[in-house]
């Protein structure tokens, strides 16, 4: 069956995919990163671009917001022929020593969230990256001489139930911060046998009032999204 909700044709999607979950950002990504960009998806606002980036082809492709989008995304990426799948996106923090716009490398994903759930008919496991992608976005973020962390994230499905208390006491157990996408995206890459991973940007702690300054954040994102892309460099031709 032909994907339903990323209407693209055989050939339009790249091997190397990044994963925004905001259009805006997918948008941001093609006009300031990649050159000869053509779009191959409008279809909801899941924004679909191909360009290349140093030579290399990547594409740029919208989640939308939680893992049941982002699982629709990634299943019919990969019937398109995406072969690795980068998540960039923010993060709200629990590890008190992070700071907004600070660059999380993420070593694996505790599911909180049902779509994980779903899938593994109510099953214990740990989503991880492809450590050949681990490892690239790892050495990609310590070429950068930017700050940054590797660890352990959290994904939960229900942005405004997060109670910031309970929250924070995931960081007894080594979490850094909590998203919600990426155990979905980690889960399927290994069913269907590519790579995955994610890189993150931290928007603000949890159970503040409010985002940090978005010009900060724009800094974050960009370092991020330029670090993703680096570490894609790296990948060509070893996945």
């Amino acid at each position: 069956m032909s994907p339903l909700h990323v209407r693209a044709q055989s050939g339009e999607v790249a091997p190397f995919v990044l994963l925004p979950g905001d259009p805006g950002r997918a948008q941001y990504i093609a006009d300031t990163f990649l050159e000869d960009v053509t779009t191959y998806n409008t279809y909801r606002s899941l924004l679909g671009f191909t360009g290349t980036y140093k030579g290399l082809p990547v594409s740029v492709q919208t989640t939308g917001m939680g893992c049941p989008s982002a699982s629709i995304v990634t299943e019919e990426l990969i019937q398109l022929g995406a072969r690795v799948l980068v998540r960039v996106g923010t993060s709200g923090a629990v590890d008190p020593s992070l700071r907004p716009a600070d660059l999380l490398v993420v070593q694996g994903a505790v599911p909180l969230d049902g779509t994980t759930q779903q899938y593994l008919e109510g099953r214990p496991y740990a989503p991880v990256p492809s450590w050949p992608v681990l490892q690239a976005l790892a050495q990609a973020a310590e070429a950068s001489g930017e700050p940054h962390h590797v660890g352990l994230i959290a994904t939960e499905d229900a942005f405004y139930a997060t109670n910031p208390e309970n929250a924070r006491e995931w960081h007894r157990y080594g979490v850094m911060a909590f998203e919600m996408e990426a155990a979905a995206i980690f889960l399927i890459a290994k069913m269907r046998g590519v790579h995955a991973g994610a890189l993150l940007t931290v928007s603000n702690q949890i159970g503040d009032t409010e985002f940090v300054e978005e010009s900060l954040l724009r800094q974050g994102v960009h370092r991020m999204i330029e670090t993703a892309l680096e570490g894609l460099l790296l990948l060509e031709g070893k996945v």
